[in-house]
């Protein structure tokens, strides 16, 4: 079960001031509540970038391979020969493969956006409070028993209006 402080700020600014100063004491995996995205927040939480990226690029690649592999084996497998001209060639087959590669790349996109976002969400988050879909900002600090004295002071001392223990 996670354990942790939650502290509920009305300034932008004062929930930066507590992310920076938590993340220079270690306290814990930090979680921000906020009503929009914000660009503040990203620079002070400063996330790893997304794994979602390895899917499309994957996905991507397989998608253009398979396409000028069916084309491929089905044109050599039924084979139509006119004029001449070879049975497989790469050049009519591209835009086929463009295709699957766009098709796949999207796909495999999606199912990497909901597998790293956790999509469906069954369970509410911890922490959560009503107040962060309007005018709040909400700063969760999981961390161990022995440091939630630690996190509630710096949030108090960056200015929360509100601070709670949860668990």
């Amino acid at each position: 079960m996670a354990q942790g402080m939650l502290g509920a700020f009305l300034e932008i600014d004062a929930a930066c001031d507590a992310i920076a100063e938590l993340k220079k004491q270690n306290v814990g995996k930090i979680t921000v509540f906020t009503p929009t995205p914000r660009h503040e927040f990203e620079n002070a939480l400063q996330p790893p970038k997304s794994p979602v990226r390895r899917y499309t690029l994957v996905g991507a690649l397989s998608g253009a391979i398979f396409g000028y592999w069916i084309a491929i084996w089905g044109s050599n497998y039924w084979p139509m020969v006119v004029g001449g001209k070879a049975i497989s060639s790469w050049i009519p087959y591209t835009i086929f493969s463009f295709e699957l590669m766009v098709l796949v790349g999207g796909l495999s996109t999606v199912a990497g956006l909901f597998i790293h976002s956790r999509i469906p969400r069954l369970t509410m988050t911890v922490g959560y409070d009503p107040r962060f879909s309007g005018s709040y900002y909400g700063v969760w600090v999981e961390c161990l028993p022995e440091r939630l004295k630690d996190a509630e002071t710096i949030l108090r001392d960056a200015g929360a209006e509100e601070v709670r223990g949860e668990q």
